[in-house]
């Protein structure tokens, strides 16, 4: 199947590591130019001489950027633009979750940084690939929310409140920045990320039994959607959100 992706810039937040680094890999694989976001410029460059490594023929570009600061998102689609000439998809990916238990016991400062992260810095370089270059040529949005936003669960309820928010904002941003830009989401199930590892590492084998196709994701499985989404074999979709979770979601309940 032919994505039409070759040729293409794709900026991808949270590309250091993750489901944010399988999608630059496998953006890059499509023959896609890709420009890698996160905080830390030491680790995007590694990240980078891997894709150069493997995919010499496209472009690379690695800008640090806080997701969450204004200043740094503009500065870093500033650099994609001068670089390649403009963005053609941008993948949502940056997450966070400094809290874990009961929401009646989350502080503010905590609170804030959450929706910061998960829920406004969509807003925020949504907006930005959209004056800066997909108002004028077209273009392609990925939000990552969470299956987290599609149900309840104890620990990290204030997390998948702020995921259900991406899930509303895929849809509101799909009708008012159509025809021009798709925007679409995926939500994972649980995902051997570094993010998750508190969930997953202790109880992987218990929980991959109790999941339809008895396995956890890995941020390859996640990547793949990634570019199915961003590809020209999605072109009559938008303000959908995929669910990647094995089954999670579909299993039989306790009864």
């Amino acid at each position: 199947m032919q994505t039409g992706l070759q040729g293409k810039t794709a900026l991808i937040t949270g590309a250091s590591r993750g489901i944010g680094k399988a999608s630059a890999m496998a953006l890059a694989a499509e023959g896609a130019n890709v420009v890698l976001s996160s905080r830390k410029q030491e680790a995007l460059d590694e990240v980078a001489a891997e894709i150069r490594a493997a995919h010499p023929e496209v472009g690379v570009l690695a800008k640090a950027a806080h997701v969450g600061d204004a200043e740094q998102a503009a500065a870093c689609m500033d650099a994609a633009i001068a670089e390649f000439g403009g963005i053609d998809v941008l993948v949502n990916n940056a997450g966070t979750n400094p809290y874990y238990g009961p929401m009646v016991d989350i502080d503010a400062a905590r609170a804030a940084k959450t929706v910061e992260v998960n829920q406004f810095s969509i807003v925020q370089w949504t907006s930005l690939a959209w004056k800066k270059s997909m108002a004028e040529r077209g273009g392609v949005i990925v939000n990552m929310a969470s299956i987290g936003g599609m149900v309840t669960e104890g620990g990290i309820g204030y997390y998948n409140a702020t995921k259900a928010a991406v899930i509303h904002l895929t849809r509101q941003f799909a009708v008012e920045l159509a025809p021009k830009v798709r925007v679409n989401a995926i939500a994972p199930g649980l995902v051997k990320t570094h993010l998750a590892r508190a969930l997953w590492e202790p109880h992987e084998e218990r929980i991959s039994k109790a999941l339809p196709l008895g396995r956890l994701g890995e941020p390859e499985d996640i990547a793949n959607v990634v570019v199915f989404l961003a590809g020209d074999a999605s072109s009559w979709m938008t303000g959908q959100t995929i669910v990647v979770d094995g089954g999670s979601i579909v299993r039989p309940s306790i009864a």
